[in-house]
């Protein structure tokens, strides 16, 4: 494999490193390579070479375990430890000075399963990093000095799916330059549009950081749709940037209408179960399940237990609930370790989701290395073959018995940790990419205000991140309670030990704003949602959902819906306000419906007339039965605010289509009514 990264285009991090560097000639700049080795520095083995020429010829520079591995030890398993680098280490590689030009480090690893890592830095700039992974790789850069202005867009922050009114538009800015960044042009347009400009000033952005920023221009669409944004840099320092290849990045971001908040409609109308998948879609044994971040796909997710020796797997519903549903079963090449018997699956914002391995060791060796696990919900990279080590994106290994996991921002997520008693809060930071093995930037904390226990570990203990009040909701399955905690009241106090692997932060805190918000009547809670005033709980031992009020401490328990399933778990707000939820024993994935509703009197006129599709996209149709005979109709629609939107008079119907597409997807009250007769039924638009 052979992987070339130009200045221009690399994505690195900035590394101090002690050593002065050496001032070399015209023509050469001092090269020093830091390599930083895994768990398992004696299978390590590399060299620097000329561009283009094979390992061992015209080596410039050798490093760790020469003897048992050197050129040809790919996969041959023969390194024993004593020799070459040792474990977790880092080491700077002194090469001196040398000529500008085009250079390879040849990477080899005797067992196949990579993990070095080497930055190459020139003269006092961190200018390249390299993750090793497989049997090995060649990594191409150029040896040469950096561009006086040269500043990049390596991503663009905001999430994909908003509302109408303001979005922050959010980035990163990379500076390629040989000079610290102080003012910088950021601008940004919509669809091809005019650029919004702006200008960054007070800046400190070293050569090879980089930073994130915020357009002090929002943008503010008026419609709801798809749009193209594209965010770029313009002058560095006051001087045209010198490199216009890496200025720029595109990202699409869909406007789209909130969830719809029917929540009040369950304590009244009457509910109806309705499969939308079953095993025939590849359902088995499902814990959890959750909706992608572009609410206006559809798109939900259902996490299957497996068994630990294969694990989990997931299905995924496009267009979920609509007749133009579709299903894909996936499962990753090494679930076994990174999903392996997964309690819960949340989604971030930014399209990424995460998975909480329910067992103590996700090594199936006897030790306790399990954590949470990051995926891309991109189908081109998730579950796809990625040189050996699955598709995940980023796994951490400080939860044995991850029993519930809920999305924080970003790549950041809370764990329920039954092994160690205590909510953890693990941040992948910028993930690794396919397959790859550097997690050493990631953050775990440790909540310590409360203790936290799981019944069994077939049953998970979900959680919920309210983001509108940045509350925590954790179900303590064991106390039959559910904790509210502000995670970001407490202090940091200490660290904890983390053996099993390095970290970037492994801090205590303490001193958290927690109240127990509800402390009986669950029996065996398992799922819970939260929606403004609202919170809704799973019990699998009576098969109720329970919804409770939390404007209050404690909460005030307002209805119980009851299933009559026996296999309840996960539950979740779809994006149509209805709850949704997965049975275990029936391998089933159910949308709780508001049948029709509220008749003012019994008639016949609730037999006669019949509304479909419902749920529709807005466009439905009023069947009458011609066997009771109409002469008049009054049609509104109303909102939840009790608001007409719609109205008009039908004369002698038959099969009339009423058109309201220009309204935005949620619940509406449709009254009917007749010179005798009056009924309401509830109608639901999805887009």
């Amino acid at each position: 494999m052979k992987n070339i990264y130009f200045l221009f285009c690399c994505t690195i991090f900035l590394f101090y490193s002690n050593l002065a560097f050496t001032q070399c000639p015209a023509g050469q700049m001092d090269l020093v390579v830091e390599v930083a080795t895994d768990d398992y520095g004696y299978e390590g083995y590399w060299q620097l070479v000329p561009e283009g020429n094979l390992c061992g010829v015209g080596t410039i520079w050798e490093g760790s375990n020469m003897l048992q591995v050197g050129c040809s030890g790919a996969g041959e398993q023969d390194a024993t430890s004593g020799n070459g680098y040792a474990n977790n280490i880092t080491v700077f590689e002194t090469v001196g000075c040398i000529n500008y030009g085009f250079y390879d480090i040849i990477y080899v690893d005797d067992w196949g399963d990579g993990g070095f890592s080497f930055h190459a830095e020139l003269d006092e700039y961190d200018m390249y990093h390299f993750v090793g992974e497989d049997l090995g790789n060649t990594f191409t850069f150029e040896v040469a000095p950096p561009l006086n202005y040269d500043a990049s867009i390596t991503a663009l922050n905001t999430n994909v799916y908003n509302n109408i009114g303001e979005v922050v538009i959010e980035g990163t800015i990379f500076n390629y330059s040989a000079n610290t960044i102080t003012t910088l042009d950021v601008k940004y347009s919509v669809d091809g549009g005019s650029e919004v400009v702006s200008t960054l000033t007070g800046l400190n952005i070293p050569p090879f950081t980089d930073m994130e920023f915020v357009h002090p221009i929002s943008w503010e669409p008026v419609l709801n749709g798809a749009y193209l944004v594209k965010l770029s840099t313009g002058e560095v320092n006051g001087n045209d940037d010198l490199n216009l290849l890496n200025d720029f990045t595109l990202k699409t971001l869909y406007i789209g209408d909130p969830i719809p908040n029917v929540i009040d409609e369950y304590l009244t109308f009457v509910e109806d179960f309705e499969v939308i998948g079953d095993a025939s879609n590849g359902i088995e044994l499902p814990t959890d399940l959750d909706f992608h971040p572009v609410l206006t796909d559809y798109q939900v997710w259902i996490v299957n237990k497996g068994i630990a020796e294969t694990g989990g797997s997931t299905v995924t519903f496009y267009d979920a609930g609509t007749p133009s549903q579709t299903s894909e079963w996936k499962q990753d090449g090494n679930a076994w370790h990174f999903m392996s018997l997964p309690t819960g699956i949340a989604f971030s914002e930014n399209t990424n989701f995460a998975t909480s391995p329910g067992i103590k060791d996700a090594n199936h060796s006897g030790g306790t290395f399990t954590g949470p696990t990051l995926w891309s919900s991109n189908m081109d990279i998730y579950a796809e073959p990625s040189g050996g080590n699955g598709s995940h994106l980023d796994m951490l290994h400080q939860s044995p018995f991850s029993m519930g996991i809920a999305a924080w921002k970003d790549n950041a997520f809370f764990v329920f940790c039954d092994f160690h008693g205590y909510v953890h809060m693990y941040d992948f930071q910028k993930d690794h990419g396919p397959g790859n093995h550097d997690h050493s930037d990631g953050r775990v904390w440790e909540y310590y205000d409360f203790d936290i226990s799981m019944i069994n570990d077939d049953l998970p203990s979900h959680l919920v991140f309210d983001k509108a009040t940045n509350y925590l909701y954790t179900i303590d399955a064991a106390k039959g309670r559910i904790v509210r905690m502000n995670p970001e009241s407490g202090e940091v106090t200490g660290t904890f030990p983390h053996p099993n692997e390095p970290l970037a932060e492994a801090n205590i805190i303490e001193n958290t704003d927690w109240v127990e918000i509800v402390s009986s009547g669950l029996i065996e809670p398992v799922g819970i949602d939260v929606i403004d005033n609202y919170m809704l709980v799973s019990d699998h031992a009576t098969g109720e959902i329970i919804i409770y009020d939390i404007t209050n401490v404690p909460a005030v328990e307002l209805n119980r819906i009851q299933t009559e399933r026996t296999g309840l778990m996960g539950i979740k707000i779809g994006p149509d306000g209805l709850i949704w939820f997965v049975d275990q024993d029936m391998d089933e994935l159910v949308r709780i419906t508001l049948t029709n509703v509220v008749a003012v009197t019994e008639t016949d006129l609730e037999n006669s007339i019949n509304v479909y599709p419902n749920p529709s996209n807005g466009v439905f149709l009023l069947s009458c039965d011609n066997a009771t005979p109409i002469s008049s109709l009054a049609v509104s629609i109303s909102n939840q605010l009790g608001q007409i939107v719609f109205e008009t008079v039908l004369t002698e119907p038959k099969q009339e289509q009423i058109d309201i597409s220009i309204l935005s997807a949620g619940t509406y009250t449709l009254n009917l009514t007749t010179s005798e007769q009056s009924i309401s039924k509830q109608l639901i638009i999805l887009k």
